[in-house]
This record gives C-alpha cells, sequence and structure tokens, in this order.
C-alpha cells in the first residue's frame, strides 16, 4: 500500500465532487503523527502545565490589553457581559476541542478534525480559515505592542514617532515594534519547541500578576455608578462587542496545534484546553469589572492602552504604569510567540497532506522543528503586522475563527454518529445539546460582524478556493489513494492507548 506518493502512476484519482468529500482516515492521522518531509520526527516534550501554557500565553491578554478601548464604546459599562458571552461561546466550542483533541491528538488542529469527518474540501476551507486565524491574530495583537512600547518610553521622556510605531492609516508607515516583537518570536521558534514553552512559561506568570496587579489598584478607585446605565447602547451594542472581543478567547486551540509534542496527548489536551479557558475567562471579566469601576465608559472611547492610563491616573506613579507597560509588553510578545507556534504546526500537517508546499513540512533534525516554514510565516506575517491597521486584522480574524469553531462542533456530532467504537478520553457533556449550541452561537458571532468584514472573509475564501486547485488538488496524498488502500485505511482501528514520549 502506497500512502505516501501522490504521483503513483497506477492511482486514478477520484472526480472533484468525490475528492473533496474524501475523507482522511483517523488511523491514518495518528499513524503519521510525528512525521515530516524527510522524515524527522517532532520533538515530545510538552507535559499538561506546558500545554496549558502554551493555551493561556495564546489566549490571555488581547482583549484587555490591546482593544479593550475599541470594545467598550460599542457595548458601555456592560463590556463585561461582552465579554461572559464571548466567553460562552468559545467554552462551548472548547469541550468539543477537547474531545476532538483526546481522539485525534495530531498537529492539526480544526483542519485535521474536519479532514477526518467532512472530507477534503471542508478540511481545505478550515485549514485556510486557520491561517486567516493564526497568522492574521499574530499580527494583529503585535500592532498593539507599539502602544506600551510607547508608554514605556514615556516614563523616561521619550515617545516613537507615529512613523515608526504605527501601521498606514494609522498616521504612520510602519509599525517597527510590532516587526521587532514578531521576529523574536520567529526566532525563538526556529531555536527549538522545549525552550520556546519554558520562556513561554514565565512570561505567562509575568502577565497573570501584572492582571492581578492592574485588578488591586483599580479597585481602590472603584465607582459602582459607573456602571449606570448598563445597557447605554441597547442589547444589539453588546452583541457587537462580543462578536469582537471574541478574538480575545482565539488561542486557547493552540494547544490542539501540539498534539504530536505532547507526552501523553490523550489525556494531557482535553486538561490543558479547559483548565486554560478557567483561567482566562475569570481574569478577562475581573479585569473588565475593575476598569469599568475605575472610569466611566465613554473615557475609553479612542484610548490606546487604556489600563497602564487607569494605573498612571489612579497612582499618579511614573514607575507603576513603567512596569505594567513592561509587563504588557512581555505579555503581548508571549501571545506572538504561541499563536506563531500553532500556525507553523497547521501549516505542517496541511504539507503533510499535500495541500501546502514541502517546504512548511521540512523538520530540522538538528532543532526538531520546521525552521524553512517558520522562517516563511514568520517573515510574512511582521510584513502585516507592520503595515496593516489593527481593527481590519482583529476582526478578520474573529470570524475566520468563529468559523472553523463551528465546524469542529460539526466534526463531534459526526464522529459520535458514525464512529461510537473509537475510544475517547475526554467527552462533551451533555451532548448533543452542547456542540449543537456551540456552533449555534459562533453562527450568531459572525452575523453580528460587519460587512466589511464578511467582504473581506468573502475575499480569503476566494483566495483559498484558488489555490486549492491550483496545488493542493493536484497534491493531495488523501486522494491519491487506491479505493482499496482508502477502505483499507478507512476502516482500520485506532489504538486506544495514548502515544507516549519516546524517553517517557
Amino acid at each position: 500500500m502506497n500512502t505516501n506518493n501522490p504521483a503513483a502512476a497506477s492511482v486514478t484519482r477520484p472526480s472533484l465532487g468525490a475528492q473533496l468529500l474524501r475523507r482522511k482516515p483517523i488511523g491514518q492521522m495518528v499513524s503519521e503523527a510525528g512525521s515530516s518531509e524527510g522524515g524527522t520526527p517532532l520533538v515530545r516534550s510538552f507535559g499538561v502545565l506546558q500545554l496549558t501554557m502554551i493555551s493561556v500565553g495564546a489566549t490571555l491578554g488581547t482583549g484587555i490589553l490591546v482593544i479593550l478601548g475599541e470594545s467598550v464604546p460599542l457595548a458601555g459599562p456592560a463590556i463585561w457581559i461582552s465579554f461572559v458571552i464571548a466567553g460562552l461561546a468559545a467554552l462551548l466550542s472548547a469541550v468539543s476541542y477537547a474531545e476532538m483533541a483526546g481522539l485525534v491528538p495530531v498537529a492539526g488542529s480544526s483542519y485535521s478534525y474536519s479532514y477526518a469527518t467532512m472530507g477534503e474540501g471542508m478540511a481545505w476551507i478550515c485549514g485556510w480559515c486557520l491561517v486567516l486565524e493564526y497568522a492574521v491574530s499574530v499580527a494583529a495583537v503585535a500592532v498593539g505592542a507599539g502602544q506600551y512600547v510607547n508608554e514605556t518610553l514615556a516614563a523616561f521622556g521619550q515617545v516613537l514617532p507615529d512613523a515608526v510605531s504605527q501601521p498606514p492609516g494609522d498616521g504612520g508607515v510602519v509599525n517597527v515594534p510590532a516587526m521587532i516583537i514578531v521576529i523574536l518570536a520567529m526566532v525563538l521558534l526556529v531555536r527549538g519547541a522545549r525552550e520556546s514553552a519554558w520562556i513561554n512559561t514565565a512570561i505567562v506568570v509575568i502577565k497573570v500578576g501584572i492582571l492581578l496587579f492592574f485588578c488591586a489598584v483599580a479597585f481602590t478607585a472603584f465607582n459602582a455608578g459607573n456602571f449606570e446605565p448598563l445597557l447605554p447602547m441597547g442589547a444589539a451594542g453588546v452583541s457587537a462587542a462580543a462578536s469582537s472581543v471574541f478574538f480575545s478567547y482565539i488561542g486557547f486551540d493552540a494547544a490542539s496545534t501540539a498534539g504530536e509534542e505532547a507526552k501523553n496527548p490523550k489525556r494531557d489536551l482535553p486538561r490543558a484546553i479547559m483548565l486554560s479557558m478557567v483561567i482566562v475567562t475569570s481574569i478577562y471579566v475581573l479585569v473588565a469589572v475593575a476598569a469599568i469601576g475605575a472610569r466611566p465608559w465613554g473615557w475609553f472611547d479612542g484610548t490606546e492602552a487604556a489600563l497602564v492610563q487607569i494605573l498612571h491616573e489612579i497612582t499618579g506613579q511614573p514607575w507603576i504604569a513603567l512596569v505594567f507597560s513592561v509587563g504588557a509588553v512581555l505579555a503581548i510578545a508571549s501571545i506572538v510567540l504561541t499563536v506563531l507556534y500553532g500556525q507553523t504546526r497547521i501549516m505542517l500537517s496541511m504539507s503533510r497532506d499535500g495541500m501546502m508546499p514541502k517546504v512548511f513540512g521540512r523538520v530540522s533534525r538538528r532543532t526538531g522543528t520546521p525552521v524553512a516554514g517558520t522562517l516563511i510565516v514568520g517573515i510574512a506575517v511582521a510584513l502585516a503586522a507592520g503595515l496593516v491597521p489593527l481593527g481590519a486584522l482583529a476582526d478578520a480574524t474573529s470570524i475566520g475563527t468563529l468559523f472553523a469553531f463551528a465546524l469542529v462542533n460539526v466534526a463531534v456530532i459526526y464522529l459520535r454518529r458514525n464512529r461510537p467504537d473509537l475510544e475517547r478520553s475526554f467527552r462533551v457533556p451533555l451532548y448533543p445539546i452542547t456542540p449543537i449550541l456551540g456552533t449555534l452561537m459562533c453562527a450568531y458571532l459572525m452575523i453580528n460582524l460587519g460587512a466589511d468584514t464578511w467582504i473581506t472573509f468573502g475575499v480569503w475564501m476566494l483566495v483559498g478556493i484558488a489555490i486549492y486547485f491550483g496545488y493542493g488538488r493536484r497534491n493531495s496524498k488523501v486522494a491519491a489513494l487506491s479505493e482499496q488502500d482508502y477502505r483499507e485505511l478507512t476502516t482500520r482501528a485506532v489504538s486506544p492507548e495514548p502515544v507516549k514520549a519516546a524517553n517517557s
């Protein structure tokens, strides 16, 4: 049986319709886990702590540190309700991710889950959405770094000129701090996944510490009157803000991209995903309540680096703002690091399937990382971070993420119905209500995004379809399987035993 050579002359490729519906057998996914172009496997070095910190590092901080000034004017004092709604939508999808991550512990995240359940066509669409989610969110988060770099420099009486701290359209030429943060993360990821994970863990501890410190200071100036009226923009404003701040919750699925670098993925991935969601949602709501209690909602309109300004106004101590700003830059750096990590692993998985060029699937024998793919993705993201405004990036990321999350919820339902025999280390509670609600919630938040965002999404999808027909359709390894080989792989049993690290 030949599962690795898409150009096998004896194989007659299926028709377009059949190829779009052809699913990648789960048995094949599991057997391929850890392989790469050239045969060098990824290194299994992550335990539940590192996986949780990857998820928290990729998630915590974005909405609070970067886009709070843009989302509060939409919802008013009820912004904390928007965070709860967005968090509920994320949680409904997170439990589906947890089940799928334990069932299919591979690097492709929801791309692989869609391939196993809905076929190649939907898998490609999901993978292309993940490119939008991960790469664009890295750029969006990095854009916010310029604000906090300026806050840090302000403590020394210095400020970066807009020309080098803002992108075109926001009064600048290029956002240099954003580009530098992405490039530093790229270099660290090239050196090795284990080193990156430990550095990320240290930064996450700092990030949680500075956010709790902000809450402690903000509550000293708490004014309950700032929450009246609670809904000045009505329920529609709360919904619009929830769609916007959903951007703050993307990243928990980054842990699922580490399926081939986890020591015990079937056990640890579900635990890491659920634990990270509890940590992130609790801190987001706490910080949002503290911020609104400290300042009236109108104060946030047009405010950049809102939290550090609140600290400065309350304490009057420049050193406090300086410490928080430095911590905020580190927090943004951890998001960039972990999300960029997830992007490179998804590209590796797609490359393994023949859906992306082979260069993204090559793993270095020396570092155990996809060096070439990391460099290509990192440079492209750095350019986007330096040249594209934050607002456009944030909304485009949200719509791609919501679509991918909806597909994961559908994948859980499909496999429960069609493969009930598969061993599951975690099961979605209240099935099928939970995945159905998760799908509906994602659809609801997508509907609330603006027309410009939908147009951007539509253009992105058209570009993706063109790439699929130009490359993926002709190079797909699943499509290259003969009918006999495909049926054999489809019926192959999947071992219920968790994959262990070679040295564990």
